[in-house]
């Protein structure tokens, strides 16, 4: 039915939510509202989901959550490193609020794909 608490997921939720609020500058700046508003809700439901999935981890589950999330805080420096070099070598300056954005995606993706590597096989 549904998917069982892991502390990976989770980590996934909060580079989610951290990756919502770091678009909130982008489209605040840009006078998007509409977008500043469904990204409001979005980050609302997706906090809702990561409070309920971290009461339902196990002990021995929480306490493998903070190697994770600095593994994400990790992923989410080189990201954003990474994509201020990119822009840097290959655009015009964009502005800082899509600087984090972008590198924010980045790094979340990144987070995302060495979960992925490293998940144990079934």
């Amino acid at each position: 039915m549904g998917a069982q608490p892991s502390p990976e997921r989770l980590s996934l939720m909060l580079g989610l939510i951290l990756l919502m609020l770091s678009t909130i500058p982008r489209y605040l700046v840009g006078g998007h509202d509409n977008r500043l508003n469904l990204v409001l809700i979005a980050l609302a439901v997706v906090a809702a989901v990561a409070v309920v999935q971290w009461r339902m981890l196990e002990a021995e589950a929480r306490a493998h959550l903070p190697d994770l999330l600095k593994r994400l805080g990790l992923c989410l420096a080189v990201g954003l490193a990474g994509m201020g070099l990119y822009h840097a070598l290959f655009t015009d300056f964009i502005g800082w609020e899509l600087l984090i954005a972008h590198g924010a995606t980045l790094g979340l993706l990144l987070h995302a794909l060495l979960l992925w590597f490293r998940a144990p096989s079934d």
